[in-house]
């Protein structure tokens, strides 16, 4: 038997800032490493992996100064 339970959630307006700004970095992140694929197939080049991909869209974007929010 699988049972579903739905809940809602009202955030206090810091929470919702602090859930808007995770969701944006998230989603900033996962538009780079889809980019990031993309151009390794586009170019002919092994499809990278997870790890790879890891460091080059969240540890080294870090030290980027368009990228420092990440951090």
């Amino acid at each position: 038997m699988q049972l579903r339970y739905n809940f809602r959630v009202y955030p206090a307006p810091a929470q919702q800032h602090a859930l808007a700004r995770a969701f944006g970095c998230a989603r900033v992140v996962f538009n780079d490493a889809l980019r990031a694929r993309q151009t390794a197939r586009e170019n002919g080049r092994p499809q990278l992996s997870d790890g790879e991909l890891s460091k080059q869209v969240i540890t080294l974007a870090e030290a980027t100064p368009e990228r420092v929010w990440l951090g």
